[in-house]
């Protein structure tokens, strides 16, 4: 029955032992690598401002170019933008109410949604139902045809544009919306498989079995399952997709209708047929560079999530 006692008393010994003696001096601390020491500052003070100076400077042609679009066209003839800070009551709004009366531009801006949403939502969901197919779905060739989905990444447009243009022109999608849509969907989807393949295969095989053995068929299997696991792969793809087609202007400059043009090739227009009419080309680049970064900026998560997929086991 004494065996209680002589637990607790062997614990009260441990801890002295343990116990720092008065007197006895500490036990130095490890040495810290170089790299522990700047992760270690990395939420102070000093790297904060350092990482705002250098956001700021990546901002910079955003900023100079959004405060050209709010000065007035001879001034901004005259003087750089920085100047804007000496005078600051000179901002105005009227070069945005020049671009809203621009037929041209604001047409432009129509077309370039008109282009950039359908590519967008075709690669996307052709995209991921090819990729689940070469990733979980067994037929004749597979391997073979995702081989050849492969080397058609390696196919530069400027190989396909002159062949491509005659076959738009033979059945009559010649510098139409629809044949540049199709373009850039027939050229983004070997990427948008690649991708896709890839994300849905490292989904565990214990989890499709899981769901067939409960009766999922490949349809309800596709939609509640890999989608939902997809999503930040697709979501990245989709960015992607956005910014290329958005801020393409050789595509658009061949197989685009001439007289409703995107907005990158009518801003080119207005260089070329205007000369200096800055008081339109500020606020139109502004808008044109405002919208994708927007579209970036509201899937920024998913679009890191996907990014970093498979960085970490």
């Amino acid at each position: 029955m004494s065996s209680a006692p002589d637990v607790n008393t062997a614990r009260i010994g441990r801890r002295k032992a343990v116990t720092r003696q008065p007197g006895v001096p500490e036990a130095p601390k490890a040495a810290q690598s170089l790299g522990a020491r700047i992760a270690a500052r990395a939420g102070g003070g000093v790297m904060r401002v350092f990482l705002v100076l250098v956001a700021l400077f990546w901002l910079m042609p955003t900023i100079g170019l959004l405060l050209s679009s709010l000065r007035d066209p001879q001034d901004i003839a005259a003087t750089g933008w920085w100047k804007i800070f000496t005078a600051p009551s000179e901002l105005t709004f009227e070069n945005y109410q020049r671009l809203l009366d621009n037929s041209t531009i604001t047409g432009s801006l129509g077309s370039t949604i008109m282009i950039t949403v359908p590519s967008t939502v075709l690669v996307v969901v052709i995209g991921s139902f090819a990729g689940y197919a070469f990733a979980w779905m067994e037929f004749p060739g597979r391997d073979w045809l995702f081989l050849l989905v492969v080397g058609l990444l390696v196919v530069p447009v400027q190989v396909a544009l002159i062949p491509v243009s005659e076959l738009f022109g033979a059945i009559g999608i010649f510098e139409t919306t629809l044949g540049v849509v199709l373009f850039h969907t027939a050229f983004g989807l070997p990427f948008a498989i690649f991708l896709l393949r890839n994300f849905f295969a490292e989904i565990p095989r214990e989890l499709l079995e899981a769901a067939r053995l409960d009766g999922a068929g490949e349809i309800r299997l596709f939609t509640r399952v890999v989608m939902p696991l997809g999503g930040p792969a697709i979501a990245s793809l989709g960015i992607f997709q956005f910014l290329w087609v958005w801020n393409d202007m050789l595509v658009a400059l061949i197989f685009a209708d001439s007289e409703s043009p995107p907005i990158t090739v009518a801003l080119q227009q207005q260089v070329r047929q205007f000369g200096n009419n800055i008081d339109v080309l500020a606020p139109g680049a502004f808008v044109s560079m405002v919208i994708p970064l927007a579209v970036f900026f509201a899937f920024q998560r998913q679009f890191v999530s996907g990014v970093m997929a498979g960085a970490v086991k």
